[in-house]
């Protein structure tokens, strides 16, 4: 026979550390007045970066006009204006190994076109970077930067970005993007009182830190401050509403009891992960409310194998008191929970060690919660149902005492 663990003996003390746990919560989410929000949640400019070395700077003197475009593995310029035949000169990157003969063709073949190499001639194509801030069309005067990142270039660490952008104060969020040899940042800039921040600011400050010519804009986005409201009414309602179609299904599935203690639990395991993206100071993003749902949904499937487990039991053993039902369940379920949890977690921890940004903290998020929701199942929705089932039974008693006085 299976050795019973006695889980009824911590119930009381689980409660108490539980309340001490989410008071904690609660006050480092009022200490550090709310969450470190995302720019997702708030009006600002998203805007990933890459710091790679100019490689070539092209320029239009025709006096007709010239539009670069580019892909992967291949530049295009196309000629067009009044009384000019229209034409289209692509340049593959697969027939032109180096930045030397490619320059040289795009010379030869486009009259007017002028070709200043930066790097040196041997730098290879397959290297080059294109930024979306440069102008495409070639008559501007500055021409158009391309730039190129060489493998084994120094690594750039992201403390020495946040320097750069540190005159723009607490309104900056810095994230590694990719592996470190890429030297990929992602730049979060919340509007300011003034107004709007640009995104030519952005570069304005890196160029003065790093260098002019160094910095390529991958990606720039702009969160209106009316979708950043939407966005957090958005997620409160998401989790509120999830709650309460648990609470229907759970009620639909057991009886009410099990239902609401079911929901208490999964509310202190959103309330557990809360807090601590409260104290760590961890970016608050749609990655973080993801993490909360999954919970939610790990701790719910977690609770109710326990419960489904109990209604079983109970019907095994009829004539036993519930704690003693309630006892032999967890303890027949824990070697089920255990391999279950610690599985998940050898996933969950790879993410938080080979990833970065908002995965890394999707992943610890995911960590913290699903202990949480271990210690919930086992403690926290088993002993409100033996609360309640205690308080029944006291009300049961008191009816029979009543029957029998009359």
């Amino acid at each position: 026979m299976k050795r019973i663990i006695r889980f009824s003996k911590f119930f009381f003390p689980a409660a108490i550390l539980s309340c001490i746990l989410a008071a904690l919560g609660i006050t480092g989410y009022v200490i550090n007045k709310g969450f470190y929000l995302g720019v997702d949640f708030q009006a600002g400019l998203i805007q990933e970066v890459q710091f790679a070395p100019t490689a070539l700077n092209i320029k239009w003197t025709g006096t007709s006009n010239a539009v670069l475009s580019h892909d992967s593995g291949s530049i295009s310029i196309v000629i067009t204006g009044s009384g000019v035949e229209s034409k289209t000169f692509t340049f593959l990157f697969r027939e032109y190994n180096t930045i030397g003969p490619l320059a040289q063709a795009m010379i030869q073949q486009i009259e007017g076109l002028e070709v200043s190499l930066v790097a040196r001639e041997d730098t290879n194509t397959q290297w080059l970077k294109f930024s979306t801030q440069g102008n495409p069309n070639l008559r501007d005067e500055t021409g158009y930067v391309v730039h190129y990142l060489e493998p084994g270039s120094s690594l750039i660490d992201i403390s020495e970005v946040r320097a750069a952008m540190a005159s723009l104060g607490q309104s900056v969020s810095i994230q590694n993007m990719g592996q470190p040899q890429s030297r990929h940042f992602m730049v979060r800039v919340q509007n300011r009182e003034e107004g709007r921040v640009k995104q030519e600011e952005i570069t304005k400050f890196l160029e003065a830190y790093f260098g002019n010519g160094e910095v390529v804009v991958l990606r720039s986005d702009y969160v209106d401050s009316r979708f950043s409201k939407n966005l957090t009414d958005q997620a409160g309602l998401l989790v509120f509403l999830t709650l309460l179609l648990i609470l229907a299904y759970s009620t639909f599935r057991f009886k009410l009891q099990y239902a609401v203690s079911l929901v208490i639990g999964i509310t202190y395991d959103a309330l557990v992960i809360i807090g601590f993206v409260a104290w760590t100071r961890m970016e608050f993003t749609t990655s973080t409310i993801a993490a909360i749902l999954t919970i939610i949904g790990y701790s719910t499937n977690n609770t109710i194998v326990v419960f489904d487990r109990v209604r079983e039991t109970r019907r095994m053993y009829p004539e036993d008191n519930f704690l003693n039902v309630l006892n032999r369940s967890l303890s027949e379920t824990l070697s089920r929970t255990i391999i279950t949890t610690l599985s998940t977690l050898l996933a969950v921890m790879s993410l938080f060690i080979f990833t970065t940004g908002s995965m890394k903290d999707f992943a610890l998020a995911l960590m913290v919660g699903m202990i949480s929701g271990v210690y919930t199942t086992t403690f926290i929705a088993s002993g409100i149902v033996n609360f309640w089932e205690n308080k029944k039974q006291q009300r049961e008693k008191r009816k029979l005492v009543s029957a029998q006085k009359s």
